[in-house]
């Protein structure tokens, strides 16, 4: 039956593709056949940061955490610069419901980190969580779409209810790295800290700015006895 349904379509797809092209992500252009959510310029040009292969001692991601949290490893994957390609995917994910594009981007990272050790021994994603009012607002969660992309090829699970966010917190998007620090102090918890006892993790976001975010969340899962914590994010700001 899917058989046949696909062959049914299959024209009727391709006919509505000359009137009403999908676009490129990244520079608006109509894409081929064979190309999926970015054309093949722009995905060979992602600005990719390449941190996946830096050592821990030196690695701008991990800098971030420097004295605030112990963090294994961290990575982020591309670069985010103000109407950059980094900066139109995230928007695309966040913004623009694109969740179809915020499960392959998770992929397409995940292949890449493969080929190193940054997967290795990890039992869980976790994907930071928002708040239920604000994920009701959006309707979806994007660093968890992401993760989900991620652990589907890594074959890596997601958890996503251990980790809560106890109060919403105000938009972090204007606010300065101490106002962001402020504005995460305390928001997050954990239901059930046996869960993690012993275990190796990657959290998940979306973009690492300042890194108040992703503190926050590591102080709530480091309550968990010998945890130990790896943090990843699709991009990084300059």
């Amino acid at each position: 039956m899917k058989k046949i349904i696909k062959k049914i379509f299959s024209p009727l797809k391709a006919l509505l593709s000359l009137f009403y092209p999908s676009l490129c992500v990244g520079c608006g252009d109509a894409l081929m056949q064979n190309e999926k959510f970015l054309c093949v310029d722009c995905l060979l040009n992602l600005p990719k940061t390449n941190y996946h292969r830096h050592d821990a001692a030196d690695n701008p991601a991990v800098d971030r955490f420097a004295g605030k949290i112990p963090v294994q490893q961290a990575v982020s994957y591309l670069y985010y610069s103000k109407e950059g390609l980094g900066q139109k995917v995230v928007a695309a994910i966040k913004y623009h419901g694109d969740t179809a594009l915020g499960a392959w981007m998770g992929g397409y990272l995940a292949r890449e980190l493969a080929a190193s050790a940054f997967f290795a021994g990890v039992d869980f994603i976790i994907p930071v969580p928002l708040h239920p009012q604000k994920l009701k607002k959006r309707g979806y969660n994007q660093a968890e779409i992401v993760a989900r992309g991620i652990s589907e090829v890594a074959h890596i699970p997601l958890e996503t209810q251990n980790l809560y966010r106890e109060r919403a917190n105000t938009t972090q998007t204007k606010k300065s790295s101490f106002e962001r620090w402020q504005n995460t102090l305390g928001i997050f918890n954990v239901h059930d800290p046996q869960l993690f006892e012993n275990k190796c993790v990657i959290l998940f976001d979306d973009v690492l700015t300042t890194g108040a975010t992703l503190e926050a969340c590591a102080h709530a899962l480091l309550q968990c006895k010998n945890i130990r914590l790896r943090i990843l994010t699709l991009a990084v700001t300059a």
